[in-house]
């Protein structure tokens, strides 16, 4: 098929290297370059860099609606439209563009988690099941028909970075399989039902600190959850102190934020008489580093209670 792929970050890159072994990329639309790092070195999206390196040509509006993007994308004589965390809305023209419209490769199980951040909300929230619906696009945000679903789970200590990993690949496998079915004239779509299955907003700094009164399980969700950014943290001794990684450890007496072992781990009650064990941290202005080696360059009293 001859496809216009619109898509941005690294999560789509996946995506459309199985469209160029598979299937005839004709043109990629991505968001504009963006200033990078503390130089604002302008920086082309992932997405746009393999294109490039493929010879396909790129287009980057600042907005789609009122442009000639719909106009751009009958030229290019595209079957269907292929959308992969492109971070635009689509106007009802580009949506109606092709002949076989515009599928969006959407990483949660609709209708759950429609919206900007559904990896990390899964995480977030403690989900054991996450996947992959591919959908096909109309004016409401994720509400269209569903095409196709992939399932996996989710480990106990698995990251939102690392899940992301894992469902762009198998976001990508998907697409290929939809395609053949919409190709074939073999694609059941169904219906989303109706109602609020909660919608997943965009991850902000404000959900960064940690409560420790809150259970161990919910601390390491929301360390998992905002892997790599924005990153749960906490106060060490009044200066900023990110958690990047732990893992449930044994029950233990202490009051909530207390760090109760510090021998070569730093081991933290939590409000549900649990314990979290924090693998990996940083301090402002430091570099991340595990516990072991942070502990032999930073004196933590036992006894010290993270927070305060």
């Amino acid at each position: 098929m001859r496809i216009v792929f619109m898509g941005t970050p690294d999560f789509a890159v996946p995506c459309l290297e199985k469209l160029i072994k598979e299937h005839t990329v004709v043109g990629v639309f991505t968001q504009p370059d963006k200033p990078v790092g503390r130089k604002q070195i302008l920086t082309p999206p992932p997405v746009k860099v393999i294109a490039q390196e493929n010879g396909i040509p790129v287009y980057q509006p600042a907005r789609l609606k009122n442009s000639d993007s719909a106009e751009i994308i009958k030229n290019l004589g595209a079957d269907i439209i292929v959308v992969v965390a492109y971070g635009k809305i689509l106007p009802v023209e580009v949506l109606e563009a092709a002949p076989f419209g515009c599928i969006n490769v959407h990483a949660s199980l609709l209708p759950k988690y429609r919206g900007a951040a559904p990896i990390q909300w899964a995480v977030l929230n403690g989900d054991k099941e996450t996947g992959v619906s591919i959908m096909q696009m109309d004016e409401g945000l994720d509400t269209g028909d569903v095409i196709l679903v992939k399932k996996t789970d989710i480990g106990e200590n698995e990251t939102s970075e690392e899940l992301f990993e894992r469902l762009s690949v198998i976001g990508a496998d998907a697409l290929i399989n939809a395609l053949e079915l919409i190709e074939n004239g073999k694609a059941v779509k169904t219906p989303q039902p109706e109602g609020d299955f909660g919608y997943a907003s965009m991850i902000s700094k404000e959900l960064c600190p940690v409560d420790w009164n809150k259970s161990a399980l919910e601390i390491h969700n929301q360390v998992r959850g905002l892997q790599t950014w924005p990153v749960a943290v906490t106060t060490l001794n009044g200066k900023n102190l990110k958690i990047h990684k732990t893992v449930i450890a044994d029950g233990c007496s202490g009051k909530a934020g207390e760090i109760t072992d510090n021998n070569k781990k730093l081991i933290v009650a939590c409000g549900d008489g649990n314990c979290l064990e924090i693998l990996e941290l940083q301090l402002d202005g430091k570099k991340r580093m595990d516990t072991k080696a942070f502990l032999s360059g930073n004196r933590i009293e036992k006894g010290t209670v993270l927070g305060e």
